[in-house]
């Protein structure tokens, strides 16, 4: 019952603004349509228990009156419930309504398969929930007003977590857009509601106390405005000038940028003088009126805004000047006449017929937003703080030579000039022509400049030039060209190393292949192959590497690092050794070095006779040291190293981290950079964040391995390093 009361209220609101765009039958109909939403709908509330008829109809009447009562557009946003719902066909409303509502429809619905599926932590649906909104700007108003309605439904409701994440995207997304278009009352509205749902102990402080001071407030802009209207009067202006109280989200934002109390925010409110005058004295009038207030408070030129001589993108108009008022408070007086201040308020949209002429300034920022959207690399959150940039970015103006404006975000440089005008152009940027003068690709563009881009066909986009442009359409095309790059390099560089192997007869296995890329410390095989073209890997060694990998492949199978010490060399003459074992005076013993403790050049050692006579090199610190010399001291010698080295021998690492992405490889590519080490075997085992592996690293000296362990320790994420 309550719900068909609020149907019968909405309807005879709307058909106040509808009376003379409809005709009667077309009313009929109308509501012939909204009977059905509400009689026939299966689902009359949605999973939140919101009325998806109701929020249509609120929906139509607050665009009918903060935007203009179209009459496809109010059509297509009645109808909406029913093609959701499946109770009517595009087909059939192509049909009885025409194919502009049936466009209108079919935007809806493709917004709506993205904008329930949690688009602030999900790129794709992002991504598409955009690139819908950008196909047709109707559709971004209907959205931004929808959003509106709903905001203002949902206060209160228990659902806490799913009310946060409409804030959150209501702030993020519609009210950008809604800033973007001039619709700042809508704007201003969006991030209070926000703040209050996401915030709700500091909105209601400032709402509070702002109503405390109203009183005051009232009377200080009364008596600020009555000697000016006086002036006004007298200079033979028509006009209207009231007094308004910023936003809440406004005052917290200034709160906390200036890091005040309320007391500390001396712009609480600001003054507008709407002067009424023909188009062609728009401007001579604003400058006549701000002469006037100015000589009677004095203004603070720091504070001027000037938004007539050059409008915003978003075709916002007016002069904005902070004077001092009584009390020696400053207050911030704007001036624009009615045509601006329809503006100002309904946005572009107001000027729109809405299959017909479109603005430019829009119309461009929603092609730069599709290049974003199909260029960039990062995730949702970068490219909703890339918009807000682009959005609440300050601005600067520059020329061509043929005296074409370009607007471009504050501290945009040359290069971002020249991606601006084309891709092409950026891409072959060697500096400009600036006011006569010849710059530099990192040149900070100012007002006024005129800029001429000169070009070269040997330039290329390099690394550095991302730390240069400022513009996400400039990185995002810098980004896509050095990857283009990056490939073409490697193609050749990979073409070369199998043109390398083909001509020694040599086969590459892809795995080996890659086994050997990752040992060289590339994520990428891209990178390497890359590196290889530039001569920074010499083709000819790495194909001798890859020749040792597969020979020691084809030895047998992978073995433990425990295992691999057992392969170690069995058998050495006396007169090549690194030993000298016993008496200096005897000759001829046969070594090998036991497995328990694997020692290498360097390490105090002694000897230990085994039973078939072969001498068995063990480290003093081994952990049988202490057994063989209480059971056998009759079978240890004395065995010293001779003073000139001998081969690399393996030795066993335990090393215990933190389970990270890309430790490893940053292991490996330490003991692949230190000079002589060998990276032989790994044996990793990961548990809880925490591994724990095993590193067989062939050495030539315990000089060396003292050095290694040294910088292997220094690896972020390695907890513990030890030699087994």
């Amino acid at each position: 019952m309550t719900d068909r009361r609020e149907v019968v209220s909405l309807m005879s609101e709307i058909n106040d603004f509808i009376a003379g765009r409809f005709s009667d039958d077309e009313k009929a109909r109308f509501k012939g349509v909204v009977d059905k939403a509400i009689r026939v709908s299966p689902t009359p509330y949605d999973s939140k228990g919101l009325s998806p008829a109701i929020l249509a109809l609120r929906t139509a009447l607050l665009f009918a009156q903060a935007i203009e009562p179209d009459h496809n557009i109010l059509i297509a946003i009645g109808l909406y419930p029913l093609l959701s719902e499946g109770m009517a066909g595009i087909a059939e409303i192509r049909k009885d309504w025409g194919e502009d509502v049936a466009e209108l429809l079919e935007g809806l619905s493709s917004v709506d398969r993205f904008s329930n599926k949690n688009n602030a932590t999900n790129q794709d649906n992002f991504r598409g929930l955009m690139l819908s909104l950008a196909d047709d700007i109707r559709v971004i108003i209907i959205m931004i007003i929808r959003n509106l309605v709903l905001m203002r439904a949902i206060n209160h409701h228990p659902d806490e977590e799913w009310v946060r994440n409409v804030a959150f995207e209501a702030s993020c997304l519609y009210a950008q857009l809604a800033h973007r278009l001039g619709l700042y009352k809508i704007k201003g509205e969006l991030e209070d509601l926000s703040l209050k749902y996401t915030n709700r102990e500091i909105y209601t402080q400032i709402a509070h106390k702002l109503n405390e001071t109203k009183r005051s407030r009232d009377a200080y802009i009364k008596s600020f405005i009555d000697p000016v209207k006086e002036k006004l009067l007298a200079a033979g202006l028509k006009f209207d000038i009231k007094g308004r109280t910023k936003s809440i989200s406004s005052i917290w934002n200034k709160m906390k940028k200036q890091k005040v109390d309320l007391k500390g925010i001396y712009d609480l409110f600001a003054i507008r003088v709407i002067i009424d005058t023909p188009r062609e004295k728009e401007k001579s009038d604003c400058w006549l009126a701000y002469s006037i207030v100015a000589d009677m408070y004095t203004a603070n030129p720091a504070r001027m805004k000037d938004w007539i001589s050059i409008p915003k993108s978003n075709g916002y108009e007016s002069l904005h000047a902070t004077v001092m008022g009584p009390g020696s408070k400053w207050v911030e007086v704007q001036f624009r006449t009615k045509r601006m201040d329809l503006v100002a308020e309904k946005g572009l949209a107001a000027h729109w017929r809405y299959k017909g002429v479109k603005s430019d300034s829009t119309d461009q920022w929603m092609t730069n937003i599709r290049d974003i959207l199909e260029t960039a690399e990062t995730g949702p959150m970068q490219l909703m703080k890339d918009m807000r940039m682009d959005v609440y970015g300050k601005e600067v103006f520059a020329f061509t030579p043929k005296g074409d404006l370009f607007r471009l975000a504050s501290g945009a440089t040359v290069l971002d000039f020249a991606f601006l005008i084309h891709s092409n152009v950026g891409s072959h940027c060697t500096g400009a022509v600036v006011n006569g003068q010849h710059r530099k690709i990192t040149y900070r563009i100012n007002n006024g400049d005129t800029v001429e881009i000169l070009t070269s066909s040997n330039q290329s986009p390099k690394p550095d030039w991302l730390n240069i442009v400022v513009s996400s359409k400039a990185r995002n095309k810098i980004k896509q060209s050095l990857n283009e790059e990056m490939q073409r390099k490697a193609d050749l560089g990979k073409e070369l190393l199998e043109r390398r192997a083909k001509n020694r007869k040599i086969e590459l296995d892809e795995a080996v292949l890659m086994k050997l890329i990752n040992k060289a410390g590339y994520k990428f095989a891209n990178e390497f192959f890359a590196d290889m073209n530039d001569e920074k890997i010499d083709a000819g060694k790495f194909l001798a590497s890859y020749l040792d990998e597969v020979a020691v492949k084809t030895e047998g199978p992978k073995v433990s690092a425990e295992e691999y010490q057992m392969q170690r060399p069995e058998e050495k003459a006396v007169k090549n050794d690194v030993l000298v074992i016993g008496d200096k005076s005897i000759s001829g013993l046969n070594y090998r070095f036991a497995k328990c403790c694997a020692p290498i050049y360097g390490d105090d050692v002694f000897g230990f006779i085994s039973s078939d006579g072969t001498v068995k090199i063990h480290r003093c610190d081994c952990p049988n040291a202490a057994n063989i010399r209480l059971r056998y001291p009759y079978r240890i010698i004395r065995a010293d190293w001779s003073g000139k080295h001998g081969d690399f021998l393996p030795v066993s690492l335990r090393i215990v981290g933190n389970d990270d992405i890309g430790i490893l490889a940053n292991i490996t590519s330490i003991i692949s950079k230190e000079m002589g080490a060998n990276l032989r075997n790994v044996t990793v085992d990961s548990n809880d964040g925490m591994f724990q592996g095993i590193l067989v690293v062939a050495v030539s000296d315990q000089r060396q391995l003292t050095t290694l362990l040294r910088k292997l320790k220094t690896v972020k994420g390695v907890k513990d390093i030890q030699r087994l």
